[in-house]
């Protein structure tokens, strides 16, 4: 069993999560200090056997879990903030249970990356989530890169102590008015919510930020593609210079992210 966990407001903590708690034969907790505190917030006493489940143990954790599970216990799965498996441990113990037939349920909850989305002022119809970026920066240029055309609202995860360069990197390959939020410490007592271009908001991380962060960087600008007349023209001159017309065809098609059939057809036809 899967259970969220508040990100900052223990008041966020649903009825089932504290029954899950109290009753479950096994917690598996990414930190044990973390889930006693919990607990003892929310007034509830642990009542099975507690086991640390964090990113180095996890794939160790496995075998004794799963024999808990075929022994009929119910094991519950909780990281130190929001749902499991979602940029934390989880992962791999679901794919286990459902490769070995175990039925999985979930206590939903408090998610970082729906909150920071419905915050953000993005639009929020279509998103992906992409973790974290990678920490060198030429790959994590590269990683920006990737999403430069992207058509849908992006959240990700970064470090405070990361997040003036991450902004500034994506500022420089996606554009300074690319649109963007930064969210710290959500739920949480200081929460604050940034919203601007990216540029903006490279400046303001260069002073220092704490906290939890998430980001959510708004969908690219659709682009209008060239005109199908332009691509048979262009076609046309390059059978006049000398190429083949299946190939010039094919090249200028892909160029433009076009259909090479209907660019073909188009430049037998005379469009």
């Amino acid at each position: 069993m899967l259970a969220a966990t508040p990100l900052g407001d223990v008041r966020d903590a649903s009825p089932r999560l504290v029954d899950a708690l109290a009753t479950a034969d096994v917690v598996a907790a990414e930190d044990t200090r973390r889930l006693r505190a919990l607990a003892a917030a929310l007034d509830v006493e642990v009542g099975g056997r507690v086991v640390s489940f964090y990113d180095q143990v996890e794939t160790s954790r496995l075998p004794g879990l799963l024999e808990s599970l075929h022994a009929g216990q119910t094991v519950l799965l909780v990281t130190d903030a929001g749902m499991p498996s979602v940029s934390d441990p989880g992962y791999r113990l679901v794919a286990a249970c459902v490769e070995e037939g175990v039925v999985v349920t979930c206590l939903p909850g408090p998610s970082a990356v729906t909150t920071a989305l419905a915050v953000s002022g993005l639009p929020s119809d279509r998103f992906c989530f992409e973790g974290f970026p990678p920490r060198k920066q030429g790959e994590r240029q590269r990683w920006f890169a990737a999403l430069a055309a992207e058509p849908r609202t992006c959240v990700f995860f970064e470090s405070p102590h990361r997040l003036a360069a991450t902004l500034a990197d994506a500022a420089s390959v996606l554009g300074e008015d690319r649109r963007a939020a930064v969210c710290r410490e959500l739920t949480k007592t200081y929460e604050e919510v940034r919203r601007g271009g990216l540029g903006e908001l490279a400046e303001w991380a260069a002073e220092g930020v704490k906290g939890e962060i998430t980001v959510v960087l708004g969908p690219a600008e659709p682009r209008e593609g060239p005109s199908m007349e332009s691509l048979v023209a262009e076609v046309k001159q390059r059978v006049a210079d000398g190429e083949r017309l299946k190939a010039a065809a094919a090249e200028v098609a892909q160029a433009a992210g076009v259909s090479k059939k209907a660019l073909y057809d188009a430049v037998v036809s005379g469009g």
